[in-house]
């Protein structure tokens, strides 16, 4: 269970838009070699949270959720990191992620995020993002976020600065 911390962020979207929004946002932070990992129940949100991302990090081609091709890779439009979306859904444990070769993408220089991460285990890195999504109502979802190092927690100051229109420029 998730614990809100002075250094994770909290937030509420009202709509898939914003919640987009939220995604693109954080997209336009995240750097190559970094891991996204996500957590929620069918319809809280993972796809169209990487929807975001992948708008953020300028890539080509419409992102869907991959769950029967279970890695999609997306270049950018110009310059910048490669996006890897992972779907973990149809996989039972962290055997089973390794077989698909999901550490080569993880220690890439892309940025990868992963919808039902939680399956991976032990694959995952130490530091890495973890998003807790949750259904709210039809158009509501809870988004918790939870830094795993001093990397990951700049981008959340950076992000939680831009949603309430404190800046939020990474710092250096």
């Amino acid at each position: 269970m998730p614990i809100l911390t002075d250094r994770s962020f909290s937030i509420i979207t009202h709509s898939p838009a914003q919640t987009l929004q939220l995604g693109e946002r954080l997209g336009r932070l995240l750097e190559p070699g970094d891991v996204v990992c996500l957590e929620g129940g069918l319809g809280s949100g993972k796809t169209c949270l990487t929807q975001g991302i992948g708008s953020g990090l300028g890539v080509r081609g419409t992102i869907r959720s991959p769950s029967f091709v279970l890695i999609s890779e997306h270049p950018p439009t110009v310059a910048g990191p490669c996006l890897y979306h992972v779907d973990l859904y149809r996989i039972k444990d962290a055997c089973a992620a390794f077989a698909l070769g999901l550490e080569d993408y993880l220690y890439g220089d892309g940025v990868t995020v992963i919808e039902w991460a939680e399956r991976a285990g032990e694959l995952l890195p130490a530091q890495r993002l973890w998003i807790f999504l949750a259904y709210v109502g039809q158009r509501k979802r809870s988004l918790l976020l939870e830094p795993s190092s001093a990397h990951y927690a700049d981008i959340l100051a950076a992000l939680r600065g831009q949603v309430l229109g404190q800046g939020g420029h990474r710092p250096g």
